[in-house]
């Protein structure tokens, strides 16, 4: 589909393209911004056709038919245009590769993180210049200033809903353009809004938590439909101990993940959790849970939001090894251009390569990068 610029009058605060999911917060973040004068042009992304993948589930969430509806609804009954944009092709060849690739490599990815910053938000700028609109705006629950000539994220008000950790990777120049209108709200208070204006729909609507191109959770099945003759490359690997001992054979190692404990198939008398994955050897490490703590790692492809470089200090921060992570004191230090060193204050379990990392001051997002390694010192 081919975008032409409008020839809408601009709004009082300008022309803005909002993602918009179908869900309640990407609906209600439209929903006030219209409300504030914007003129508002909604976007629904489709970025996975489920059909593909060999799942026997329900199409569900942010890309199915249902959901591409209700954007549509609410863009119809507020009077804004609303258009869809596929973006199969580029999310397959960039998210679902490195999905694929990272476990392959005995890392565990986030492909969320991933698509947000490589994905969403440059389609959505791309698009937003094709429209004429000088901002972008999502439903997410975090917020967005300038301060020293830097754009800072910060977190949202709601504690349980803050998503300011998946927004690291997100450019200083698309963080210039973007907004996000809930970052001084509860979801009680969306929710109240919704119901409000009569979207009762919205309020009813259950949520998704799954990654959008594996819904029914099963990650090990997606990855053997996606990677031909999988198994065979990777079965009859070792299951060793900590001490080096082995204790059994396991299905192959982008089968595991850092801290699983549940489905391993072996039984020890005890309980033992994956304390590392061995590619090379195609071993999984098991040790006991206060084997699985580690208080220094490193984070590459590190991206600085709050500040521009860190090069010679050692900062206080907490920081966060998983998005449902409260977090951890630590110092963080510059080792590289983009590389950075966390020593932690008290250890922390179950740090997985690959996962994201980030670092907070406060409330503020220092920056984030993705997870090297793990170890003691």
């Amino acid at each position: 589909m081919g975008f032409e610029p409008t020839l809408l009058n601009m709004g009082k605060h300008g022309r803005i393209l909002v993602a918009m999911s179908g869900g309640i917060d990407s609906s209600l973040a439209a929903v006030l911004l219209h409300e504030q004068g914007y003129e508002v042009i909604g976007m629904t992304m489709k970025t996975w056709d489920y059909a593909s993948s060999g799942g026997n589930k329900k199409e569900t969430g942010c890309c199915s038919l249902d959901s591409i509806n209700d954007a549509r609804n609410i863009a119809v009954s507020l009077g804004f245009p609303h258009y869809i944009l596929d973006i199969r092709e580029e999310f397959g060849d960039y998210v679902i590769d490195h999905f694929t690739g990272e476990y392959l490599e005995g890392r565990t990815p986030n492909p969320c993180v991933l698509c947000n910053t490589h994905i969403k938000w440059d389609a959505l700028l791309r698009r937003a210049d094709n429209l004429g609109c000088e901002f972008i705006a999502t439903g997410h629950y975090a917020k967005i200033r300038k301060e020293n000539q830097r754009f800072v994220i910060s977190k949202g008000i709601d504690v349980l809903k803050d998503q300011s950790y998946v927004l690291w990777g997100i450019s200083q120049e698309s963080l210039s353009r973007t907004i996000l209108p809930l970052g001084g709200l509860t979801k009680a208070e969306i929710r109240e809004m919704a119901k409000e204006r009569g979207f009762y729909d919205l309020v009813n609507k259950s949520e998704s938590y799954e990654i959008c191109f594996v819904p029914d959770n099963d990650y090990r099945g997606f990855l053997k439909r996606r990677i031909d003759g999988l198994e065979e490359r990777v079965a009859g690997g070792n299951f060793v101990m900590e001490d080096g001992t082995v204790v059994g054979k396991h299905q192959g190692y982008p089968f595991y993940t850092i801290g699983q404990r549940k489905g391993l198939g072996i039984a020890l008398g005890h309980p033992v959790f994956v304390t590392e994955i061995r590619k090379d050897s195609n071993e999984v490490i098991l040790g006991t849970d206060t084997q699985l703590y580690r208080n220094a790692m490193h984070v590459g492809k590190v991206k600085l939001h709050k500040y521009e470089n860190l090069e010679g200090k050692h900062l206080d921060a907490v920081t966060k090894v998983r998005y449902k992570d409260a977090g951890t004191e630590s110092v963080i230090s510059q080792i590289g251009p983009d590389k950075m060193e966390v020593l932690f204050k008290e250890s922390v379990s179950a740090i997985a390569p690959g996962q994201a990392a980030v670092f907070y001051e406060g409330d503020d997002v220092i920056g984030g990068g993705w997870i090297l390694k793990s170890f003691n010192q």
